[in-house]
């Protein structure tokens, strides 16, 4: 009965903070990530660990996989293939010089080169799942920008982990894991999924929609996006990417409306609002005043460097200035990647114990800071076009 309250306190919280935070000019995200860290322990201690919260976990877990099913659905395919070269150059702009502050700002601070090293892998890390979710809201997430943040968000988590795994062989404490496999599994993965999109996936739905049977066709949907993530998760990559390439082989099929009509009343109802709480829980404020400066100076670091480095891969690729800042800043969150990649961090040896739950925050912080990022940005632009479309059409007015 503990978990039913969680989900009561959890649907309430994050609907009227999200109405508040668009009335106060801010994406809904917003609200809801707050909300969050208003139940969780740094607060009220509303909702904690324990039972109810490994059920919480399960269910975010859930969440964040149908937002990225969701995302995947609504994605233009071939904007996104037209994409592919700024995509690449943004997840490694994104890359490079992140690895590049956090690693130099952990060598100021006294750090270890092991511990410097971790901090500048976790500080590459990018999830998109907050900054989809804003996009969606904007109506940006199928824009050449938006496209272009997707394609850079899967690059950026092949190499990331990659970069990690090589660590961990090299420095970890832990089980060494093999370079030369980890990367054959991820060739197999792509090449699967490929395969499963154009061969397996029309096959299946239309198999499942002729069953006599209430939601066959939406039923296949949710078996298509969890089969997906299940097998991108045993093949060493993120779950998220394989509910997206999920949802990007429905939206080449006649179902892609409804199954996409269907999934985000039950996504948006109570799944994802309980993923964006579940990251607010984590935060908590006690014992940190003695590493406030370490926090302040990494959470810089960290957005700015992703802000930066992510834009100038967009740059060199023919995006102007504002375009470049709005990809950058889509890419600044580090989301439950980057939770992921600390616990395996700290489990193997790389991150000490005590600083932890100051990378924890850091994480957060990015991942609050993102959505009134890209709002300040994306409006600026829009503000532009329209002061742009404004002048041309009075000039042919004059004309």
């Amino acid at each position: 009965m503990e978990f039913i309250l969680s989900l009561v306190l959890i649907i309430i919280a994050t609907k009227f903070a999200g109405d508040l935070s668009v009335r106060l000019g801010q994406p809904a995200v917003l609200g809801k990530l707050l909300a969050g860290i208003i139940l969780g322990p740094a607060v009220f201690n509303l909702i904690h660990d324990g039972q109810d919260g490994a059920l919480i976990d399960m269910f975010a877990q859930i969440g964040v996989l149908l937002l990225m099913f969701i995302a995947g659905l609504e994605t233009d395919i071939d904007q996104l293939r037209k994409n592919w070269l700024p995509s690449f150059a943004v997840a490694f702009g994104g890359i490079i010089l992140p690895f590049i502050g956090g690693y130099g700002l952990a060598v100021a601070l006294n750090l270890s080169q092991t511990h410097a090293l971790f901090i500048g892998i976790l500080l590459c890390a990018t999830s998109v799942s907050i900054t989809v979710q804003t996009l969606k809201e904007m109506n940006q997430l199928n824009s050449r920008e938006g496209t272009t943040i997707l394609g850079a968000a899967v690059v950026d988590d092949i190499v990331v982990v990659i970069l990690f795994a090589v660590m961990m062989s090299l420095l970890g404490t832990g089980e060494a894991v093999s370079i030369p496999l980890m990367i054959t599994k991820k060739v197999v993965f792509f090449a699967v999924i490929i395969a499963l999109s154009w061969f397996v996936v029309p096959f299946v739905l239309k198999l499942m929609s002729k069953l006599k049977v209430t939601e066959g066709i939406m039923s296949a949907g949710l078996l298509l996006c969890l089969g997906f993530s299940y097998f991108a998760e045993f093949m060493g990559v993120a779950g998220i990417i394989g509910a997206f390439a999920a949802g990007l082989a429905i939206s080449r099929t006649e179902y892609q409306k409804t199954i996409e009509t269907k999934v985000e009343p039950i996504a948006y109802t109570l799944f994802v609002p309980v993923f964006f709480v579940s990251i607010g829980l984590d935060v908590t404020f006690g014992g940190l005043s003695n590493q406030l400066l370490f926090i302040v100076l990494l959470t810089i670091v960290a957005v700015f460097t992703k802000l930066i480095g992510g834009g100038i891969g967009a740059r060199l690729t023919g995006f102007n200035a504002r375009e470049s800042i709005a990809i950058g800043a889509g890419m600044v969150s580090r989301g439950e990647v980057a939770l992921i990649i600390a616990a395996s961090g700290l489990a193997a040896g790389l991150l000490p114990e005590e600083y932890f739950t100051s990378v924890v925050l850091v994480i957060i912080l990015t991942t609050l800071i993102t959505p009134p990022l890209i709002k300040m940005v994306f409006q600026s632009k829009s503000k532009i076009e329209d002061t742009h479309n404004t002048n041309s059409k009075q000039v042919e007015i004059d004309q």
